[in-house]
C-alpha cells in the first residue's frame, strides 16, 4: 500500500476528521489543541482545548465534539519518538467538549456521570439519531489501573449513561453499518469487542460471565487504539507495537497494513469514493494519506 506524507511536526496527533473541503481536523494531544491540516500540509489552530484532546467527531449541529482525557499522560521522549507515559499526579479527570469551528469557542458538555467523574475520555462516534457513544480509557495509578467504560450521551447535555463499566482499557469505538453493534478496541488486551444493541443508545444488560462478544484477540504483544469502519463492515483498528492498521472481519479474521510508526493511532475515510484514508502516526508526529483497498463507511455527520 502506497502512503504519502501530508504533514509532520505534529504533537501526538489523533482523532482525525475528514472535512468536506478536503482538509483534516485533528487533535494534538500533547499540545492540547485542535488543528486543521490543509491538503498541502498547511496547519491552522481551530481551538485551544487544554488537558488532552483525544478523539473528535462532527455532531448533528456541525460542531466538533471532543473526548478530552484531561491530561492523563506524561510524555516520554526516546530515540526521537514521543511516547505516552504514566498518568501524572495532577490528573483529576477528563470531559466531553463541544467546539464551534468558526469561533474556536470551547464548552464542557459532560465531566461526570451519576456523580462519578469521567477519567480519561478517549474516542467518540455519532449514531443516526445524533447521540454519541464514547469510550473512557481509564488511567494508570501508582497502585494499579482505574477501569474504563463505554458511555452513551446526547449533545444537549441532558443525558449520559454508563453502558458498560469495569473494562480494562477501552479505546477506539465505532458502529456497524446497520448500527446494531458497537465495536470497542481494548488497548491492553489487544482485543476487539462487539456489543449488540436493542436500539439507539440501548445496550442491554450483559451476561455475568462476559461483557460482550469477542471478535478477535491479536496474538503476541500488540496494542489497539482508535478505529473506523469500512462500508462492508470490516473494522479497521490502529495497531501499536505492530505499527499499522489491522482490519478485523466480524468473523474474526484479520489483515494488517503496515505504517512506519510503532504507535499508529487512528484512521479516517473520506473522498468521493470513500477510499481515501488518512492515518495518524503519533509517535513520529505525522499524518499520512493513502488509497484504501475498499471504501470506508460514511459517517452520519460532516461539515
Amino acid at each position: 500500500m502506497d502512503i504519502h506524507l501530508v504533514a509532520d511536526g505534529l504533537q501526538f496527533p489523533e482523532g482525525p476528521i475528514a472535512m468536506a473541503d478536503g482538509s483534516i481536523i485533528l487533535t494534538e494531544i500533547e499540545a492540547g489543541v485542535l488543528t486543521r491540516v490543509a491538503p498541502d500540509g498547511t496547519r491552522t489552530t481551530v481551538a485551544h482545548m487544554g488537558g488532552g484532546p483525544n478523539g473528535a467527531a462532527i455532531g448533528p449541529d456541525g460542531a466538533i465534539y471532543v473526548t478530552n482525557n484531561g491530561g492523563s499522560f506524561e510524555w516520554l521522549k526516546q530515540d526521537g519518538l514521543t511516547i505516552p507515559g504514566p498518568t501524572p499526579a495532577s490528573h483529576v479527570g477528563g470531559s466531553i467538549q463541544r467546539v464551534d469551528i468558526a469561533s474556536g469557542k470551547v464548552e464542557t458538555l459532560y465531566d461526570s456521570c451519576d456523580g462519578k467523574r469521567l477519567i480519561g475520555p478517549n474516542d467518540i462516534v455519532f449514531d443516526k439519531q445524533g447521540g454519541f457513544w464514547f469510550t473512557d480509557h481509564g488511567c494508570g495509578t501508582p497502585d494499579g489501573r482505574k477501569f474504563g467504560a463505554v458511555y452513551y450521551a446526547k449533545t444537549d447535555g441532558s443525558h449520559i449513561v454508563r453502558a458498560r463499566d469495569h473494562l480494562i482499557s477501552p479505546n477506539g469505538v465505532g458502529l456497524s453499518p446497520d448500527e446494531k453493534t458497537v465495536y470497542v478496541a481494548d488497548t491492553q488486551l489487544g482485543r476487539l469487542w462487539a456489543f449488540d444493541l436493542n436500539g439507539p443508545g440501548d445496550m442491554p444488560h450483559y451476561d455475568i460471565l462476559a461483557p460482550g462478544r469477542v471478535i478477535c484477540n491479536l496474538p503476541g504483544y500488540q496494542l489497539l487504539d482508535s478505529l473506523a469502519l469500512e462500508a462492508g463492515g470490516k473494522v479497521c483498528v490502529a495497531t501499536i507495537i505492530n505499527g499499522g492498521i489491522t482490519a478485523f472481519d466480524p468473523n474474526g479474521s484479520t489483515e494488517h497494513f503496515a505504517i512506519p510508526d510503532l504507535i499508529t493511532t487512528n484512521i479516517v475515510f473520506g473522498g468521493a469514493d470513500m477510499r481515501d484514508a488518512w492515518i495518524t502516526a503519533s509517535s513520529t508526529g505525522k499524518l499520512y494519506k493513502c488509497r484504501w483497498p475498499r471504501p470506508g463507511l460514511k459517517l452520519n455527520f460532516n461539515a
